[in-house]
């Protein structure tokens, strides 16, 4: 599955710099005025994952081979989006225009700014986290009041589905005019269902990075609050991987601020990986946690689904443990499962599949 996340914030806030330095190129046009970024850029990173590594060098060992399989990372698409400003949500700045935008991810990331510089200017003219906070969360649920506003009531004839739809868009229109996030309302399940419809920008998991100062970095902050310098992501992103890990130790820090913001990601999306291993590649796939294994077979391919028969599951550490399939099956660590299994985070994964 492809996973997305929509960098959003007010202007000069650091996003852009955030977002270049996260894809370790600069692609995203980054100035100190408003709307420097037009039009959302997009761009595909590599999940880290340090057993994909681990993995490939049992199967070189494995299979004799000269050198490491392939090996493919799940990804993470970011979407830098233009700076949003209040008034936003009535075509203020750009408007409705980066609002769409947002609609399309599967979370958003909203940077708040806290450290100070004043080459930077600040577009309320004071560095206020939580004031920056308060005007993004307003224009985005005044987006979604209007959402709601263009619906109409059910017809005599209406659906189960239909009823349940305005239910959920009644208790919508109250919460959010009360200043709560569509993610935040309590609805039954049939109105959850109902509402995914709606696309409600609110309705998105959000989680937060804290834009610091180097001397900021090790400041406590909330449970759904990353504290990251895009400054010093800048500076990681410069310099070889070797180097990266020696930077960061200097500054107290175990990992960069891409591993931070996909990890949290995963976590707000309930999202884990599985592992495919042999002599031709080795991959992480990305799928939701609770999906059977079936599911997880169709997230390869589709025609998996349909000759499934059954998946040999092997728990990451003992994969290692054993170095590779072979031990692994001769004692015991290799069971055979069928289509109901609920896939665990880390599994290494062979599909037995029939002919279709």
């Amino acid at each position: 599955m492809n996973l997305s996340i929509g960098i959003v914030g007010l202007p000069n806030v650091g996003k852009s710099t955030l977002f270049n330095a996260l894809l370790k190129q600069q692609t995203a046009l980054v100035a100190n005025y408003p709307f420097a970024t037009i039009e959302p850029n997009i761009g595909v990173v590599p999940v880290p994952d340090k057993r994909l590594l681990q993995l490939a060098q049992i199967e070189k060992q494995e299979y004799k081979m000269d050198k490491l399989p392939p090996i493919i990372p799940a990804t993470v698409s970011f979407v830098d989006i233009a700076g949003l400003v209040k008034g936003a949500s009535e075509g203020e700045g750009l408007g409705n225009k980066f609002l769409s935008h947002i609609r399309e991810v599967d979370a958003i990331v909203e940077v708040t700014r806290y450290f100070r510089d004043s080459d930077i200017h600040h577009v309320s003219g004071e560095v206020n986290p939580e004031s920056d906070k308060e005007i993004i969360a307003t224009e985005l649920i005044l987006a979604d009041i209007q959402t709601l506003e263009k619906q109409h009531t059910p017809k005599r004839n209406a659906t189960k589905e239909d009823l349940h739809r305005w239910s959920a868009i009644l208790k919508l229109k109250v919460a959010l005019n009360n200043g709560n996030l569509a993610k935040d309302v309590a609805l039954n399940n049939e109105e959850a269902q109902a509402a995914k419809h709606l696309h409600l920008i609110t309705a998105k998991p959000i989680f937060y990075v804290a834009n610091v100062s180097e001397e900021q970095l090790h400041d406590e902050f909330s449970q759904d609050t990353i504290a990251i310098s895009a400054k010093v992501e800048q500076e990681l992103s410069e310099l070889a991987e070797e180097d990266q890990k020696e930077y960061l130790e200097a500054l107290g820090l175990t990992n960069s601020g891409l591993e931070k913001i996909i990890k949290k990601g995963y976590e707000v999306l309930n999202l884990i990986s599985f592992l495919t291993s042999g002599e031709k590649e080795v991959r992480a796939w990305t799928i939701n946690r609770g999906t059977n294994a079936v599911q997880a077979a169709g997230v390869i391919h589709t025609d998996f689904m349909k000759a499934f028969i059954k998946a040999e599951i092997i728990a990451f550490q003992d994969f290692i443990e054993l170095q590779g399939r072979k031990k692994a099956k001769e004692l015991g660590k290799a069971r055979l499962e069928g289509k109901e299994y609920i896939v665990q985070d880390g599994d290494v994964i062979e599909f037995k599949i029939g002919a279709t």
